[in-house]
C-alpha cells in the first residue's frame, strides 16, 4: 500500500474542464470488478468527473489507487462509515467478501465492527488526490441501541477532527439521526474549514437544511430526485449555491435506467430533474453544480 502512489500509472489523458461531477458514488466497490475503468472512462469520457468514497479501511484504500490510475477527474474521500462501527450488514456491492468470512454469522452478514484508526486514515487522508474525509456520520436506522449509537458519535467527533488537522471537507452520511448530527457538529462548529462539506444524499426537512446551512454545508442529491416526489420541498428551499450532484452508484439508479446497475455517467438524468425543480436550464444547473463542488473540494 506505502507505494501504491509511485506505482500507479496515469492513464487518463482528458484535459478539460468537467461539464458535470459527481461529488458521492463508489466505483471502486466489488460492484465494479468486471468493468471498473469502462465505467469510469464512460464517465470521464462524457465530461462528468467523480469522487470516490470510502465506507471503511479497504474501500478508502481502493478510492485512493482508483484516483491515481487517472491524471485527472477522478478523486478519493476517505473515512469510516457509521454502520461500518459495528457488526453489520454485508453489501455484496461494496465488498468482496468469501464464503467462509460469510460463516462466521447469520447468512448475510459478517462481523466488521472496525474502530477508527486516526493515523491510518490520516496517512490516506494526505494523498493530493484524497479532497475529502467519509463518509462519515450517524445512523440510526438499524442502530437502535444507545451503545451502538456512541460508537458511531465516537467514529464520526474524531472524523471531524481529523478533516480539520488536514484541512479538507467532510463527506457526512445521516440516516434518520439529523437530530444528533446537527448537535453534534453545533459543538463542533469552531473546528469545522470554511468549506465545512457535503450532507450526501441528503434527507432532512427543511428545518434540518436550515441548520446545517448555518453551518456551511453543501447537500448532495441523486437518482431519488428522479422517481420520488418526497424531495422536492427540500430540493426548491436550498440555495443553488449549496446543491452539488451524485450517484451514490451503485445503488439509486436514476429514471430511465431503473433496474440496472448505477454508474456516474447516469448522473446526467439527475441534472435534468434538479433543472427542472430549480427552473433552470440544463446547461446552467450543471456549470453551477460543478462549480460549487470543485470549490468545496478545492479542484
Amino acid at each position: 500500500m506505502d507505494n501504491f502512489v509511485e506505482s500507479s500509472v496515469a492513464r487518463q489523458d482528458r484535459s478539460s474542464a468537467p461539464f458535470l461531477f459527481d461529488v458521492h458514488t463508489h466505483t471502486q466497490f466489488a460492484a465494479y470488478a468486471e468493468d471498473k475503468d469502462a465505467v469510469i472512462r464512460r464517465a470521464l469520457d462524457a465530461g462528468v468527473w467523480m469522487v470516490n468514497v470510502g465506507t471503511q479501511r479497504d474501500t478508502s484504500e481502493a478510492s485512493v489507487e482508483t484516483a491515481h490510475q487517472y491524471m485527472e477527474g477522478v478523486y478519493a474521500s476517505v473515512g469510516l462509515h457509521p454502520v461500518h462501527t459495528e457488526r453489520s450488514y454485508h453489501d455484496a456491492q461494496e465488498l468482496d467478501i468469501s464464503d467462509k468470512q460469510q460463516a462466521t454469522g447469520d447468512k448475510g452478514f459478517t462481523s466488521r465492527g472496525e474502530e477508527f484508526d486516526f493515523e491510518y486514515y490520516k496517512k490516506l487522508a494526505q494523498d493530493p488526490k484524497v479532497v475529502a474525509i467519509g463518509e462519515c456520520g450517524l445512523d440510526y436506522y438499524r442502530s437502535t441501541n444507545q451503545e451502538s449509537r456512541i460508537k458511531q458519535e465516537r467514529a464520526f467527533r474524531a472524523q471531524i477532527e481529523l478533516a480539520q488537522e488536514v484541512k479538507k471537507p467532510l463527506m457526512i452520511h445521516c440516516r434518520n439521526a439529523f437530530a444528533d448530527l446537527i448537535t453534534v457538529l453545533n459543538a463542533k462548529r469552531s473546528t469545522l474549514n470554511a468549506h465545512s462539506g457535503v450532507i450526501h444524499f441528503f434527507a432532512g426537512t427543511v428545518d434540518d437544511a436550515r441548520a446545517l446551512l448555518d453551518l456551511g454545508f453543501s447537500f448532495s442529491f441523486g437518482g431519488v430526485i428522479t422517481f420520488a416526489r418526497d424531495y422536492d420541498e427540500v430540493v426548491r428551499y436550498i440555495p443553488i449555491e449549496r446543491i452539488v450532484l451524485e450517484t451514490d452508484a451503485p445503488y439509486i439508479t436514476p429514471v430511465p435506467h431503473r433496474g440496472r446497475r448505477n454508474e456516474p455517467a447516469y448522473i446526467v438524468e439527475t441534472a435534468r430533474k434538479l433543472a427542472e425543480l430549480k427552473t433552470l436550464s440544463y446547461e446552467t444547473t450543471a456549470q453551477m453544480t460543478t462549480e460549487n463542488a470543485r470549490k468545496i473540494f478545492d479542484i
